[in-house]
């Protein structure tokens, strides 16, 4: 009897000791994700949701490679990991934190289609700023959010490096504008002609066309659907995630 108990104790440290090991794994290797591409899929909660967390910080990076110095997103990094959010039966919703200064047009806009285009709820969250082509991105979910410090800046389309002055190059530039501004529009209740007079503003910027927009303000343009943080953009997400939860059943 006595050698029965010891042998059970032993399998039981030893299961105890498995259960640590692939504990300590699995957060090593979220502890790694977070680090190589700002994401991460939350702890389920009370109410057994799966939120799957991505970040859009620096710069978007698009088929040029930035500056190791510099902090960017990948798109190539953020397109395949939507798709298997799209993919998964286990993620119920995605939060999008941004904190960027824009960055590659085509890039952005394939990031804010693909997240347009999922089924699963989603909720972003403005927090330093959301700049230029990051504004897409924000308006890209169901529901956004920014903080009452977070800025927008909306400027028209600006191209860096060697421009040929012809016509074609300036109806090429108002085709991404309208790109742009279709989108924006779509996805959020501004009017298009208000969006193009905030872009063409020549007073706010010192340097540049376009206008500043603070925490409420974007609200009030009707870009984002409201002021609030963390806590409200994950409420807001759970609520979702139960509605749509409820309506399947």
């Amino acid at each position: 009897m006595g050698s029965s108990k010891g042998t059970k104790s032993k399998d039981n440290q030893n299961k105890d000791e498995n259960e640590k090991d692939k504990k300590r794994e699995s957060e090593k290797q979220r502890d790694e994700r977070i680090e190589k591409v700002g994401q991460v899929t939350l702890d389920e909660n009370v109410l057994n949701h799966k939120i799957h967390l991505i970040t859009i910080i620096g710069e978007v990076e698009g088929h040029d490679n930035l500056s190791s110095n510099a902090k960017t997103t990948k798109y190539e990094h953020i397109l395949p990991q939507l798709a298997a959010i799209e993919d998964s039966g286990e993620v119920d919703g995605v939060l999008i934190l941004l904190n960027t200064m824009g960055g590659d047009v085509e890039a952005g806009l394939a990031i804010a289609e693909m997240i347009a285009s999922l089924s699963k709820p989603t909720v972003s969250l403005v927090l330093g700023g959301s700049h230029s082509i990051g504004v897409p991105i924000a308006v890209s979910t169901d529901y956004s959010y920014i903080v009452p410090t977070g800025t927008m800046v909306i400027h028209p389309v600006r191209l860096s490096g060697m421009v040929i002055g012809v016509q074609q190059t300036f109806d090429y530039f108002k085709q991404i504008q309208n790109r742009i501004t279709g989108f924006v529009c779509e996805h959020c209740q501004i009017p298009k002609p208000r969006l193009e007079e905030l872009m063409m503003e020549t007073g706010m910027l010192t340097k540049d066309v376009g206008t500043v927009l603070v925490g409420r303000e974007a609200v009030e343009e009707g870009i984002i659907c409201e002021v609030g943080g963390i806590s409200d953009a994950i409420g807001k997400l759970h609520d979702m995630v139960s509605k749509k939860k409820g309506d399947t059943k």
